[in-house]
């Protein structure tokens, strides 16, 4: 296996499996990140376009959040490198 290929396995376990509905909310948050948007911020426009899938997130929860964002982010950033 390559690494490609080990890569891709492990980032489809952390993101999971997300409907069709998720994947558009993910991407609303992450537009507001690239925008520049506090996490807070990014939620709380996704969740006023997709209130369906809207997260509610307390302080406990906030930081695990981002992360998980985050990682969106730079995964975002290696696939395109990747073409």
């Amino acid at each position: 296996m390559s690494l490609m290929d080990e890569y891709l396995g492990r980032s489809r376990e952390i993101i999971g499996e997300r409907s069709t509905g998720e994947k558009k909310y993910d991407n609303e948050v992450l537009k507001g990140l690239r925008k520049g948007m506090g996490i807070r911020k990014a939620i709380e426009k996704a969740n006023k376009k997709y209130p369906k899938e809207a997260l509610v997130v307390g302080e406990s929860d906030i930081e695990d959040v981002r992360s998980h964002y985050e990682y969106l982010l730079e995964h975002e950033k290696i696939l395109a490198m990747l073409g």
